[in-house]
């Protein structure tokens, strides 16, 4: 909700009361309160958040789409892409989706890597929601320690990149990734 990666906070949303009163008790007993500073820091995001948001959904499924007729994808995952299995659940329970896309790159691990390293004005990183995109490899990144078979009981494949869309110009992000697929 800050939108600039140098908070984190978050909700737990819940039906169970029980649940509910277990986490309060952990929360009030191991002290998880934000700072009064980054309180500061989300209430002020709060203040771009729909700007912030619009701009992420536009961008993530004009890449999406741009992605997802290209020769050296495999399958793009976007919500808002008519191709998502869950397309229409989307639908009907959000009126939008985020700024993430995960598409899997025909290859594996060396492909991927080569992809990553070319791109220009997406960073290396793994993390989500901040105004600038990101571009992470989960099978080289935050789940480099497992083994092959965990990654793919898990569903990461090698060649799975992940992308938190920013609100840079979509035409400069598609002409950053169009370049990075050239090189592979």
């Amino acid at each position: 909700m800050n939108g600039h990666n140098d908070v984190v906070m978050g909700a737990a949303i819940m039906n169970d009361k029980a649940l509910y009163q277990k986490l309060q008790f952990l929360q009030t007993a191991t002290g998880i309160v934000p700072s009064p500073f980054d309180c500061f820091l989300v209430n002020r995001g709060l203040k771009t958040l729909a700007l912030r948001m619009e701009r992420h959904k536009t961008n993530s499924l004009a890449i999406a789409e741009f992605l997802e007729g290209h020769p050296k994808v495999d399958q793009v995952l976007h919500p808002g892409l008519p191709s998502h299995p869950q397309h229409e659940l989307s639908k009907k329970q959000t009126y939008g989706h985020s700024g993430m896309v995960s598409f899997f790159l025909k290859g594996g691990q060396e492909e991927a890597s080569l992809f990553l390293q070319s791109l220009q004005v997406f960073t290396l990183a793994e993390s989500l929601g901040g105004v600038e995109s990101l571009a992470g490899s989960p099978a080289l990144m935050t789940f480099v320690c497992f083994t092959q078979e965990e990654r793919d009981a898990h569903g990461i494949a090698d060649g799975l990149v992940r992308l938190s869309v920013g609100v840079e110009d979509v035409n400069d992000l598609i002409e950053d990734l169009e370049q990075a697929l050239a090189k592979m």
